[in-house]
């Protein structure tokens, strides 16, 4: 499969090959919902906690004798079954955060690129610079490549420090490097577009 690279101005310069294993092979849904699903645990706060029986207010001592009162045996005013007594099994923070084989991970970025394709939403150029930190010609050039409307992804292998900077303040926009790049940075998003040596590195990676 070939892809045209464009410029700046959205003008054809050249084109690059993009390899069917890759880019081509069939969109396997199953793998970008897993994907998906453990990247949105891994950033849950799980600060969630209730207090147990050792954390509440309370005396420790036993409030009547074992036996002989006629009321039914208790401990402490703490315990779990009283009013106002910890709580039995609780949450208690934790970290949602979990590993899929790096075979998923990546399988599932393959079928995502290759979603984004099929639907015409991938633009390739020859380089994303900028001359210096300002919003406003960073905001044309994306505007001509088709980042008018909806969210867009711009994919790089090392990111320019003029365009990073100047690009994090234009609305609907996300930058990340090839290298660091997700299932889910993928479909959520309307429009990608990734410089051809961001291409040629997801090729090395997922081929």
């Amino acid at each position: 499969m070939t892809v045209d690279v464009v410029n700046g101005e959205n003008v054809k310069v050249g084109t690059v090959d993009l390899a069917d294993g890759v880019f081509a092979g069939p969109v396997r849904r199953e793998l970008i919902w897993e994907s998906v699903v453990r990247q949105n645990a891994a950033e849950r706060r799980g600060t969630h906690m209730t207090k147990n029986r050792a954390l509440v207010a309370g005396s420790g001592r036993k409030p009547w004798r074992q036996k002989g009162t006629g009321r039914a045996r208790v401990g402490e005013v703490r315990n779990p079954l009283w009013r106002k007594g910890g709580t039995v099994f609780g949450p208690q923070p934790r970290s949602y955060a979990y590993t899929l084989p790096r075979k998923v991970e990546r399988g599932a970025l393959r079928s995502a690129l290759a979603a984004k394709l099929q639907a015409g939403a991938v633009i390739v150029v020859d380089e994303l610079k900028a001359a210096e930190i300002k919003t406003k010609p960073v905001a044309e050039l994306l505007r001509r490549l088709g980042a008018a409307g909806g969210r867009t992804l711009v994919v790089d292998r090392a990111l320019d420090e003029n365009f990073a900077r100047s690009a994090r303040n234009v609305a609907g926009v996300t930058l990340a490097l090839s290298g660091r790049v997700t299932a889910r940075d993928v479909m959520d998003t309307t429009r990608i577009i990734a410089t051809k040596a961001a291409v040629e590195r997801l090729q090395e990676v997922l081929g």
